[in-house]
């Protein structure tokens, strides 16, 4: 029996081979998704990289116009030189200027002078740099890039990988479970695209602060940008995973582990649990509230969705025919 891919129902009986074709299908489908995305975010590297490389340029910025570290040094150095061209600067006006008793020929020559003065402490009022991650091998901002380019192109190409990967699933289950499940499905990439922004403007730069500042006056701290990726990577991966615990919870409670009035009577636990995971992450006691709320909330409305469930099933067994 030849079905095509995406019309598999519950009540299809489909041969091993059959089965294998369908996988096969929809891994071509998926490739093919994760190939454009990545032609596409390759194609931006250059914008991916500004993005990604944002949290640490506001603290290697901090840093630096504090004077800490070998970049922060070289800025001090730069802001003395050019404290030093602008004195420089009102002497020479000052001397070039007529009745200041420089005779005709050293005024034309400090007038030549005063433009490229200027020029100078121009380019030394430029802000601090510094901000982008050093590289260590020859190879290393291929590899990092194409590295950066591919996760962002798997970020990109989640909704069809997701897709494909319960289509290619769901018919096993009744479609009574199918229709329970679709709202879990679609809530999975929508809670982790909110996590990975939680942890982009919350969590990585808190923790970008905590690491670069601790015991920084005994080492000169210089970023590598493939270290850095990796923890970024890590660190808002485990957000959007982190996320997950509305789908978690609401896929407990409708498998009859736990029920919602039972989660509500510990929601002092919850809290407490909240607090220790925003504990883990690094930053200040500021930090702290900013990451447990956001986790408690969540909790709070998977609970809600929860019990909205559950009387939902109360409801329609009650007024199904016995």
């Amino acid at each position: 029996m030849a079905i095509a891919v995406g019309r598999v129902r519950h009540e299809d009986r489909l041969s091993v081979v059959e089965h294998l074709h369908e996988l096969r299908t929809r891994m071509i489908v998926s490739l093919a998704a994760i190939a454009l995305a990545f032609g596409l975010t390759f194609w931006q590297n250059h914008s991916l990289l500004h993005i990604i490389n944002k949290p640490l340029a506001r603290q290697t910025e901090r840093q630096v116009r504090a004077g800490e570290g070998p970049l922060g040094a070289t800025y001090a150095v730069q802001q003395s030189s050019r404290s030093l061209g602008a004195d420089l600067a009102v002497v020479v006006g000052a001397l070039e200027r007529p009745g200041s008793g420089t005779s005709a020929r050293a005024r034309a020559t400090l007038a030549s002078v005063a433009p490229r003065l200027q020029r100078t402490i121009t380019a030394l009022s430029a802000a601090p740099s510094g901000e982008k991650p050093v590289t260590l091998g020859i190879g290393e901002p291929f590899t990092t890039t194409v590295g950066i380019a591919l996760l962002f192109a798997l970020v990109l190409a989640l909704p069809v990988l997701l897709y494909q990967a319960y289509s290619f699933v769901l018919p096993a289950f009744s479609p009574q479970h199918q229709r329970s499940a679709r709202p879990l499905i679609l809530a999975v990439p929508v809670l982790f695209a909110l996590g990975v922004l939680f942890g982009y403007f919350v969590v990585l730069p808190a923790a970008l602060h905590f690491f670069q500042n601790f015991n920084s006056n005994q080492f000169n701290v210089l970023v590598q940008a493939s270290q850095y990726y990796h923890f970024a990577a890590l660190t808002l991966l485990a957000m959007g995973m982190l996320f997950q615990v509305p789908v978690g919870i609401l896929a407990v409670t409708r498998a009859g582990i736990v029920s919602a009035s039972k989660l509500r009577r510990n929601r002092r636990y919850a809290l407490l649990a909240c607090g220790l995971v925003a504990a883990f992450l690094p930053g200040d006691a500021i930090t702290l509230v900013l990451e447990t709320v956001p986790l408690y909330l969540l909790f709070e409305l998977s609970l809600l969705l929860a019990t909205i469930a559950e009387r939902r099933a109360s409801a329609r067994a009650q007024s199904s025919p016995t």
